[in-house]
């Protein structure tokens, strides 16, 4: 699951590097990813229906899960290294507890805010030094990359209201993943960014059909995780997550990093281990 997930920054590289338009890229995933998840919960015998009470909830997640971060996403892929978009991914259970604690969901703990000032370090460390990032005119679309993670902390505290509790999780992906190819369908038409697959597919096609699969296969496979190990096991998912990103950059695109990108990844490891909540253990 996390090598796969990881993978998904390389995909997006591509996509944008043959000629895929932000809006577009993340349409046409979109797309892919709600056929699969469709397909996945019909054979499950859990057919998806929409009710009345569920569309303003799938439109704030379609926003904050989807549209949003996925168009950050892709413009920023654009110009910064996959690896370095692995990076600020992990940001998102170090925001996902900051917004918590501000909204006194979480309590306070010296520990996990320790992680936050990691993580604090760890994007300071790509994009104050001048020969962090190959370019540094790329720093600005870093911080774009890291909205993306604030996007995706803000879903996770909508999530945790409950909002929707009368299906599951695949189904309130595929309401998402459906919620967001209306929006994302007008944007790219309104902002001339639409464009169709073309025969034979090119590297554009199968990045996209590639991303689609991840996001769809990846998901169900963590849904599956927490179910049977936990949320806590899950989360260690993490950490191959933005590792294996690095490394597929690496392997893919021969994406050559500097000391203070390496350091970053150590100090968002750092973080990431120290936010994420401990098992409770009964004595």
């Amino acid at each position: 699951m996390g090598v796969l997930w990881g993978l998904s920054f390389s995909f997006t590289r591509m996509a944008v590097e043959s000629g895929g338009t932000p809006i577009g890229i993340a349409f046409w995933q979109t797309i892919i990813s709600s056929i699969i998840l469709l397909s996945f919960s019909s054979l499950r015998g859990r057919h998806f229906t929409l009710r009345r009470h569920h569309i303003g909830p799938f439109i704030i997640i379609a926003l904050l899960g989807v549209t949003v971060p996925g168009i950050a996403f892709f413009i920023a892929a654009s110009r910064v290294p996959s690896g370095v978009l692995a990076i600020t991914v992990t940001l998102v259970p170090i925001l996902t507890y900051c917004m918590a604690l501000i909204l006194r969901i979480e309590a306070f703990s010296t520990i996990r805010i320790s992680g936050v000032f990691f993580g604090t370090m760890a994007i300071l460390l790509l994009i104050l030094p001048a020969n962090s990032l190959p370019d540094a005119a790329a720093t600005p679309w870093v911080l774009l990359a890291c909205l993306s993670s604030v996007c995706y902390a803000a879903e996770n505290i909508y999530l945790a209201r409950r909002t929707i509790s009368d299906i599951g999780p695949i189904r309130i992906a595929c309401g998402m993943n459906l919620m967001a190819i209306l929006l994302l369908g007008p944007l790219a038409l309104a902002f001339d960014q639409m464009f169709l697959p073309a025969l034979p597919f090119s590297i554009l096609e199968w990045s996209i059909i590639g991303l689609g699969g991840i996001t769809a296969i990846a998901y169900t496979m963590y849904v599956l995780t927490v179910k049977n190990s936990g949320p806590v096991f899950a989360s260690q998912v993490g950490y191959l997550v933005t590792i294996s990103g690095v490394f597929w950059g690496i392997a893919i695109f021969n994406e050559a990093h500097s000391a203070w990108v390496w350091a970053s990844l150590a100090q968002m490891m750092i973080g990431l281990a120290l936010v994420s909540p401990r098992e409770q253990k009964n004595l």
